[in-house]
């Protein structure tokens, strides 16, 4: 049984990894925390009133509730802080929230190194297993297609443009492109043609009815070929969710995105 707690609890997306986590018969949740709520238990929120875990804005409350696997989902503005926190008490932790820089990751390899390479830390830009299999598609064909252009769109309410998915997928565009491509800048509105990520412009979307969406336009001489990923519901991420929860006590140090899981053929 893996003890886990979640730290953004009370959000949208915590109260469906609280949900998912128990209703799983080999994990167990021990600890919520959140800084709104406090007091009232988490159980009541998602459906199950029988799970008395009440809800604490301090995060002592996961060494009081001896977490073995903290899942963040909170905001890019704090998610740090609790990185930190986690990494120095020995905590696994799982990073489902989005908006970090390589520098925040670097900082990470160096506090878990700092730590005796203890304890591990996963973060995925997206946990849903379609994106993953849609970065590494677009990867592939950036091998043939150097040309590519990303539109994400995502709910009015996300916190970040753009998406930490699209920027991860970007950045493999670049290494994996058997050329230099840059298109064309001009612009009669100014910011029409998006914002560019090392030549491949990233275009952002931001309405309501929307959850998480994101296709890759790739070009070449006479054709174009389009890779797109859609989650119609949050509950898209869960399957990836529960797959980092159970792994990152065997993933040493930092592992960055959900594909070295998923036991693909190598490229």
């Amino acid at each position: 049984m893996i003890r886990v707690g979640v730290i953004g609890a009370a959000g949208r997306m915590g109260q469906m990894v609280s949900r998912t986590v128990a209703g799983e018969p080999d994990l167990a949740l021990v600890a919520a925390i959140d800084r709104s709520k406090v007091g009232q238990s988490i159980g009541s929120l998602i459906g199950q009133p029988k799970l008395d875990v009440p809800i604490s804005d301090e995060l002592d409350r996961l060494l009081e509730a001896e977490v073995e696997v903290a899942v963040d989902f909170t905001h890019p503005e704090v998610v740090m802080d609790d990185v930190r926190w986690c990494i120095e008490h020995g905590i696994n932790l799982v990073v489902g929230t989005t908006g970090l820089e390589e520098d925040e990751l670097e900082e990470m390899r160096k506090l878990i190194e700092d730590e005796g390479g203890e304890p591990n830390v996963i973060v995925a830009p997206n946990f849903a297993l379609g994106a993953v299999l849609m970065q590494r598609f677009a990867a592939e064909a950036a091998r043939f297609f150097p040309a590519a252009e990303i539109i994400e769109l995502h709910h009015e309410g996300k916190a970040d443009a753009p998406s930490g998915t699209a920027l991860s997928t970007a950045r493999r565009l670049v290494e994996e492109r058997g050329g230099e491509w840059r298109g064309p800048s001009a612009e009669s509105i100014e910011g029409v043609r998006g914002g560019e990520v090392d030549g491949v412009r990233v275009h952002s979307v931001r309405l309501p009815g929307l959850v998480a969406h994101q296709e890759v336009i790739l070009g070449g001489q006479g054709q174009t070929l389009t890779i797109r990923h859609d989650s119609t519901d949050r509950s898209s991420f869960m399957p990836g969710v529960l797959m980092a929860i159970r792994a990152v006590s065997t993933r040493p140090g930092l592992t960055v995105g959900l594909e070295p899981l998923l036991d693909l053929p190598a490229k």
